[in-house]
């Protein structure tokens, strides 16, 4: 039997954040939108489901069209953790009293007070800093609660309802009840210093989590399930050279070997010498792999369009065109394969269950072929997708890739697509991405601990690690200007070409972004470098935008 935490998705930009700190703690975890709790009281009474976390929320519980969430359905039964507006939920719900800060309550702040005896801030040291995100604020908690933390501006940051209270607003009637937990600070943030610890605690000592959950177990469960899923079955797998398309191939072919055909179409847009490199590097990892150089038809079919939208829409239907006609030559297969992964499922659906984003894979392939559908990796966060690739001992280069765009550097041409304008954009980000492997730095204490909770391997030595500026990025890339020209002077000549900007956003899981402050000295070598060796560039910005409001991508 598995065991769960189920994490109540009220709107919060950081809730997938919550999963991913649950699932560091070698826990699984379910985000379900917050009208969507299993109704299978054989799960709570199995144990199956362990306890419930409430996330934040855009809202305020007083809104008319405030997410609310029948309690009943497991108050008292399980350990429940609510998070920002989940506390403030709590409250509301419970006969407390939520109202109006007089000032939004956000940033950086500090837990005066803490009862370091209560079980979720056992270890905590007094003074620690939270992160605070909040419009109104909890006035008066529930009768039968206790404040079990605070700050100089929040009396009830952090309060508490010890289990076998009794209470004329519910019972607590299980054996499982260890109690309902309510913080006004977001401990699945950075921000708060001890976040993790205070998951930790509600997870694994309240929650009684067996920490079974990891990538070694992943692996050998999830070969066991697709053996039997699959059987003696051919399956084909469109590769994108990516980390996610690659640990699902190699996960697959852990499981049924030969039976495992995998397609790598090259639509021309790849990166420099992408196509070889990553061909070789699936003969290494042992996978069938077939090759299709189709590059020809995908800059026909371009020439002359400049609209991004445009753009995408003819490279996805060559893309389903050219894997349609190699798949059918494949007359015995049975399944398709995809690298989907929890993220894009999340984000398929919005918190009322109305698909708002289709995800990115494959679309329309399986109904077309008649194929059914293995997402072996379904489950995953990107950096348990990470943590997969290396228990199976894939090269660290493919799990570290960054993310790139299905269309490639097509939509980041800013015009019509030409052989040369691809040809210009490759060199030029070739030379960034290796200068961004190259170029390292040492890091310590906060910065540090992100990077090495994202799973970037790195040895601490006297408090700090060093690590590649790649590994510190979210993704990176370089943007062709090609519609403007700008004057320079090369030699004792007049130039006449294009800009170039370049790109590189810190980020966890791509829904928000920060640009990365490079160093001056990287970006000023990687300048001079870009405009020496590239033909038709002779200037390079450096793009400060974050997401919101602008995208990752330009186009």
């Amino acid at each position: 039997m598995q065991q769960k935490i189920i994490i109540l998705d009220f709107g919060s930009q950081t809730t997938q954040l919550i999963g991913r700190r649950v699932r560091e703690l070698d826990t699984f975890c379910e985000i379900l939108p917050y009208n969507k709790f299993p109704s299978v009281e054989a799960d709570l009474q199995s144990g199956s489901i362990i306890g419930v976390i409430l996330s934040g929320s855009p809202y305020s519980v007083h809104d008319p069209e405030a997410f609310k969430v029948d309690l009943s359905q497991f108050l008292g039964k399980i350990p429940v953790l609510g998070i920002c507006y989940g506390a403030q939920f709590l409250s509301y719900s419970l006969g407390g009293k939520v109202e109006k800060a007089d000032s939004r309550e956000y940033g950086r702040a500090h837990l005066e007070t803490v009862d370091t005896t209560n079980p979720l801030f056992k270890g905590f040291e007094q003074h620690s800093q939270v992160w605070m995100s909040h419009g109104d604020t909890i006035t008066a908690i529930p009768e039968g609660f206790k404040v079990i933390g605070s700050t100089k501006d929040v009396k009830n940051a952090a309060f508490w309802c010890p289990p076998g209270k009794d209470s004329s607003l519910f019972t607590l009637h299980s054996s499982l009840s260890k109690g309902i937990y309510a913080v006004q600070f977001h401990p699945e943030v950075f921000h708060t210093v001890q976040g993790s610890l205070l998951l930790k605690n509600f997870v694994v000592d309240i929650c009684g989590s067996k920490q079974d959950w990891s990538a070694a177990s992943f692996v050998d469960t999830t070969v066991a399930e697709l053996k039997q899923q699959i059987g003696d079955d051919r399956v084909i797998l469109g590769l994108s050279g990516g980390v996610d398309s690659s640990v699902a191939a190699v996960l697959l072919n852990k499981a049924i070997g030969k039976n495992l055909t995998c397609i790598f179409v090259d639509h021309g847009m790849l990166r420099k010498n992408e196509f070889r490199q990553v061909m070789e590097d699936y003969k290494v990892l042992g996978l069938n792999v077939i090759g299709v150089d189709a590059s020809e038809k995908f800059f026909a079919d371009l020439a002359g369009v400049s609209d991004p939208e445009q753009k995408r829409k003819i490279i996805g239907r060559d893309f389903v065109e050219v894997f349609n006609a190699e798949a059918k030559k494949i007359t015995d297969a049975k399944w398709l394969a995809q690298g989907t992964i929890y993220p894009d499922r999340i984000e398929s659906l919005n918190i009322t269950g109305k698909v708002i984003k289709s995800h990115h894979n494959v679309g329309g392939l399986p109904k077309e072929m008649n194929l059914q559908l293995c997402e072996p990796l379904k489950w995953l966060f990107k950096d348990e997708v990470r943590r997969v690739g290396r228990q199976m001992g894939m090269p660290e280069h493919l799990i570290t890739r960054h993310p790139f765009p299905g269309p490639g550097l097509a939509v980041r041409i800013l015009g019509d697509i030409t052989p040369e304008k691809v040809r210009i954009l490759q060199d030029a980000d070739d030379i960034y991405i290796r200068g961004l492997r190259d170029y390292k730095v040492k890091l310590s204490g906060e910065e540090a601990r992100k990077v090495l909770a994202a799973g970037v391997p790195a040895a601490m030595q006297d408090g700090e690690i060093e690590v590649s500026l790649y590994d510190q990025i979210w993704q990176a890339g370089v943007i062709l200007l090609s519609k403007v020209r700008s004057v320079g002077v090369m030699g004792d000549e007049r130039t006449y070409e294009h800009p170039v900007a370049l790109r590189a956003v810190t980020s966890t899981d791509a829904m928000t972004a920060d640009w990365a402050h490079l160093p001056y000295d990287f970006m000023a070598k990687v300048s001079n470098e870009i405009i020496n060796k590239v033909r038709g560039v002779n200037r390079v910005c450096y793009d400060i935008s974050s997401k919101p409001p602008s995208t990752i991508e330009w186009e």
